[in-house]
């Protein structure tokens, strides 16, 4: 693997935080160093993000994430992903002539699950105030930030939705009457002042933990409840089909839920062992890449060779088709996670992979479950048929309120060891209307959930929809020692695969394992509106070489070649055995920085 890199890996012994915008590292460092824990950085940064990034992410969003806490020597799972409203059958969006979720509008909303995910860890883990944690994120909404040039790009394509459909969207983000030009100074006083007024109910009560127990209450039992309640009894917006709908989602709701800690889901690769969410994320599909591929003669390949790079697409192909057949959340549903991990389930599998590209959609036939994998296929071939970027909402501007957002993502490591991965993401700017007075949207989550009975993803209140998002934490030798992630929907267990393998087989310098070319399938059924399939698609960067491009094409594979320095945003950070702290975060896109010392 060539030794090629962009940025040093950082690496010292006090602390280090990477993400997916700099600013947000380097508030996460500064809490650090005001004595701060691993997890009052990420709450920290966490909130941050929602600020300079809110074409990715917002405050009524969600958020997992992976965990090791050094005290108790345990790894857990943040579970920060609402649930659909009580109002959310199937039946009723059938009866407003739907046969998928829109990507947007107010039927697309599950409960928010971003803020009181942050609160519980912050309560749970950290150490600092809740004041401490908010004040760096309220001060960037009320006295302004650098505009993104892609969040300005964001708001300019939205901005005939926005001024004719989502006025409180247009208020909060076009203020002139146009989206804010790149690298000017944007503030977002409305957000600001929501938290502003948190913080002056929270501190009404003594005691740290009270106080961000009363944080909790407020968005969830008090006036921001109420403020969405308010403007969703009489909202009728403009949603990704283009027709005009209702919300599902009531004060009733959002009182009756709350985040929690699980337990992680485990693989042991060689010497190490990898932490994923359960099946209500998409991160148990690493684990059985990672499973499939131990049979499949990766580790003698060379890493940047198209055997490696045909080999780990059709592990991808493979394990993405049972997420897409028994996936979901196994709270509603029985998830035969514990034969989908087996070696001998992923022996018979790495059997399918050929030397040529498979152009099917193949899930394992786990017994008394066969509907479930003829269903995922039939979808699958339904999916294949939609037509990829078609404006079927002329002139209604469904056109315009499909865009979608993405995700953004958090690495921390402190002096002590606490480990932090997480990924937030949902509440996007182009999700649904800023509910007035409160300066942040609803979430678009629901778009993941499937309008027909019977699946471990249909629509059911309760129920929480199968996400792709999907941090990372692995141990090593017995360990923990590194936490990784990325945005980037369906591909995030892709892009972190490379990395993870790359890391393991080869280079250990995680700079130039992130620097290096990036590739995935979009082979199988989307999880985003409109849920298309693209059999055999794959897409690579030019720095793989044309050598390689030209032997995956001869082997079946249709193709897609990304421009430059296009693909992935994976950040990681690690803690070596002698306690040296390395980070490092990608150049695409020139956001992400890690921060350490």
């Amino acid at each position: 693997m060539a030794a090629f890199t962009t940025r040093p890996e950082i690496a010292g012994t006090f602390g280090v935080a990477t993400s997916t915008h700099w600013l947000a590292s380097s508030v996460g460092f500064g809490l650090l160093e005001k004595g701060g824990n691993a997890f009052d950085a990420a709450v920290a940064m966490g909130f941050v993000l929602q600020v300079v990034e809110p074409h990715l992410n917002g405050p009524a969003g969600e958020v997992p994430a992976i965990v090791y806490t050094a005290k108790d020597d345990k790894v857990q799972v943040l579970c920060g992903q609402g649930t659909a409203p009580a109002g959310a059958t199937i039946a009723k969006y059938r009866d407003e002539g739907l046969e998928l979720i829109p990507g947007s509008g107010l039927l697309a909303t599950v409960i928010p699950g971003a803020f009181d995910a942050w609160m519980l860890m912050l309560r749970d883990k950290g150490t600092l105030s809740l004041r401490e944690v908010l004040e760096p994120a309220i001060s960037y909404a009320r006295h302004g930030h650098p505009v993104l040039e892609r969040v300005s790009g964001a708001i300019e394509s939205l901005e005939e939705l926005f001024t004719q459909e989502w006025p409180s969207s247009a208020e909060t983000w076009m203020p002139g009457g146009k989206a804010p030009a790149p690298g000017s100074l944007f503030c977002n006083p409305a957000l600001a002042d929501t938290w502003d007024r948190v913080l002056r109910e929270a501190e009404t009560v003594s005691g740290r933990e009270a106080q961000i127990d009363k944080a909790r209450d407020c968005f969830y039992r008090g006036f921001i409840a109420e403020a969405i309640e308010a403007y969703l009894k009489d909202a009728c917006v403009m949603d990704g089909t283009g027709a005009r709908r209702r919300a599902v989602l009531t004060a009733e709701d959002l009182a009756g839920w709350s985040a929690s800690w699980e337990d992680a889901l485990t693989l042991d690769y060689g010497n190490w062992t990898v932490c994923k969410t359960g099946p209500w994320g998409q991160g148990p599909v690493l684990l059985q890449s990672l499973q499939l591929l131990k049979h499949a003669g990766i580790a003698g390949m060379p890493l940047m060779g198209a055997d490696f790079i045909h080999t780990v697409i059709e592990a991808i192909k493979l394990s993405y088709a049972d997420r897409e057949a028994y996936y979901g959340d196994p709270l509603f549903s029985d998830i035969p996670m514990a034969q989908l991990l087996s070696d001998d389930y992923a022996a018979a599998r790495s059997a399918l992979i050929g030397p040529e590209a498979s152009l099917e959609q193949r899930p394992g036939l786990i017994p008394g479950l066969e509907h479930l994998a003829q269903a995922a296929i039939d979808r699958a071939a339904g999916a294949a048929s939609v037509a990829v970027g078609a404006d079927a909402g002329e002139p209604t501007m469904a056109h315009l309120s499909n865009r979608r957002g993405d995700t953004v993502h958090i690495d921390v490591i402190d002096r002590w060891g606490n480990m932090v991965s997480a990924t937030p993401s949902g509440g996007w700017l182009q999700s649904s209307p800023v509910i007035p007075g409160l300066g942040f949207a609803l979430n678009s989550r629901a778009q993941m959930f499937w309008l027909d009975e019977g699946l471990p993803t249909s629509l059911a209140p309760g129920r929480r929809p199968r996400t792709t998002l999907t941090p990372s934490l692995a141990l090593k030798d017995g360990r923990p020692h590194l936490a990784f992630g990325t945005p980037g929907g369906d591909q995030q267990d892709q892009w972190q695969l490379i990395f993870f393998l790359r890391l393991v087989h080869g280079q250990q310098n995680m700079q130039e394992v992130i620097d290096a070319p990036l590739f995935h399938s979009q082979h199988f059924t989307g999880s985003f509106y409109p849920r298309v399939a693209t059999p055999g698609r794959m897409m690579i960067e030019p720095t793989a070489g044309a050598e390689v491009i030209d032997e995956l094409r001869a082997r079946g594979h249709d193709v897609d070649v990304s421009d430059p320095w296009a693909i992935g945003r994976l950040t990681a950070a690690a803690r070596d055995p002698n306690g040296l702290l390395r980070a490092a975060a990608t150049p695409r896109l020139m956001q992400a920085y890690a921060v350490g010392r």
